[in-house]
């Protein structure tokens, strides 16, 4: 490995699955400065995933909805939006007839 261009800087941290609440140990050097006390009584730095290998589809085998920013509902109204649209022209085109 070259050296100079890897951090020096690796800690124990919590990973946190927030899909699922599952927690587990260990390292990196992403900065947060959220904290967590773990099963073993230590704090411990805090990561939160938005999903990992005990909520992904590949490893659980069963599909799951995993909607953290509001996703599905940004797109059910802009799809509604574009139906409304294209139904309003519909009976437009039908009143005209």
């Amino acid at each position: 490995m070259k050296k100079g261009i890897h951090p020096e800087n690796y800690r124990t941290v919590v990973f946190k699955d927030m899909s699922n609440e599952n927690m587990f140990l260990g390292k990196s050097c992403a900065n947060t400065k959220d904290t967590v006390t773990y099963e073993d009584g230590n704090e411990y730095p805090l990561i939160k995933l938005d999903i990992s290998n005990t909520s992904h589809p590949f490893y659980t085998g069963k599909m799951m909805l995993i909607d953290t920013a509001g996703r599905v509902d940004k797109f059910k109204k802009r799809f509604a939006r574009h139906t409304s649209i294209k139904d309003a022209g519909a009976e437009a085109a039908g009143e005209t007839k």
